[in-house]
């Protein structure tokens, strides 16, 4: 691999985490406001964070 190449796989992975955390972040927030909607909010986390993370894989093939 070359240096590029690794450094914009690291940077792949670092912006998929940071994307996953600001979800969870957010969706605790939320559920911190409204308890009677946990389920929603948390399906809904889990999708966008399983998009972010396959967005992340399909990058780091690319890469």
């Amino acid at each position: 691999m070359e240096i590029p190449t690794i450094l914009g796989a690291g940077l792949i992975v670092v912006g998929a985490a940071f994307g996953i955390g600001k979800i969870g972040s957010s969706a605790m927030d939320a559920i911190a406001r409204q308890p009677e909607a946990s389920g929603k909010i948390q399906t809904a986390m889990l999708i966008a964070a399983a998009l972010i993370e396959g967005i992340g894989f399909a990058a780091l093939f690319a890469a």
